[in-house]
């Protein structure tokens, strides 16, 4: 079996079999394509059936020194799937990633950004910036108003359509990981900033595949996740943020804020999406005055 026709074969069993979402599949599948580049780097002819253990390890051991804990543990997990995949499909026998340990890696508090560092990123935006008489600035407002203000994931932000906004009644429709859906509220003060680029995009040429998307670039197509990576960094370095930020910073920072003002953990869980209220508890790590607050205000014997 050819590596080219294995990876084929799992990004369908990916697909269709466990329905991941396109990022999450392309995730998994540069697992595989690192451990094929350093076959080729090695000169090690070895195919999918008939790699062993040794030269699973080699890899791990030599890509190891440039990565993290965190990281190496992804990478080992993603190798785990993609072999435990071919041993379910009788491809091969035994899985070489069994009993090769991930790192420990504990867990990872997220940084977050004050409401004075929001309101400064916001206002390093320039709004006189036009491509074509298209003001760009009037998008990236509306862009980082929606990423802090509903909290959502890159991936959600670029895949928002014109017809998920449910202004009338205060919500917008997010398609998250799995292609699950959930309305998330959305303030009158963003809906404001998201109207103004509307206007906006009414005088770009706009795709046809991308008719219905929310946020384009001057040309009419949909944005990249690159792209509104690079907006946010490119402002941080603006107003000289001493912080490696990203679109996840504001999402990070959405849910501390709102714990931190006394929202319920369970109103976070669903307005993020996450399926299990042990990944939103993570926030209640962030902050331990706030903790401590509500002890002293809430408990009977404080």
């Amino acid at each position: 079996m050819k590596w080219l026709n294995a990876i084929k074969d799992y990004q369908h069993y990916l697909q269709i079999e466990r329905g991941l979402s396109q990022n999450s599949i392309e995730s998994y599948v540069r697992d595989v394509q690192k451990l094929i580049l350093y076959l080729e780097q090695h000169n090690i002819n070895s195919s999918p059936t008939k790699i062993d253990k040794s030269i699973v390890l080699s890899f791990i051991y030599d890509v190891s020194k440039d990565l993290n804990a965190r990281s190496q543990s992804r990478l080992i997990s993603g190798l785990r799937s993609f072999f435990s995949y071919l041993v379910f499909e009788d491809y091969r026998k035994t899985n070489p990633l069994d009993h090769i340990e991930s790192p420990k890696t504990g867990r990872k508090l997220p940084d977050t950004l004050s409401i004075e560092d929001i309101d400064s990123l916001i206002s390093a935006i320039d709004l006189t910036k036009s491509y074509n008489n298209i003001y760009i600035g009037e998008r990236n407002r509306a862009i980082l108003e929606t990423l802090y203000s509903c909290g959502l994931r890159v991936s959600e932000l670029i895949n928002l359509k014109l017809s998920d906004l449910f202004f009338a009644e205060g919500f917008i429709k997010v398609t998250g990981k799995g292609d699950k859906q959930r309305f998330v509220p959305i303030g009158l003060n963003t809906q404001k900033y998201i109207n103004i680029w509307q206007q906006e995009r009414t005088k770009i040429d706009v795709s046809p595949d991308d008719k219905d998307t929310l946020f384009l670039n001057h040309r009419g197509s949909k944005l990249t996740r690159a792209m509104i990576f690079t907006i946010i960094k490119d402002l941080a370095k603006a107003i000289n943020l001493n912080k490696v930020i990203s679109p996840h910073t504001l999402r990070h920072s959405f849910a501390t804020h709102l714990l931190e003002n006394g929202a319920d953990l369970r109103a976070i869980q669903l307005m993020l999406g996450h399926e299990s209220i042990t990944t939103t508890e993570i926030y209640m790590h962030v902050d331990r005055s706030h903790l401590k607050n509500i002890l002293l205000k809430h408990h009977p014997r404080k």
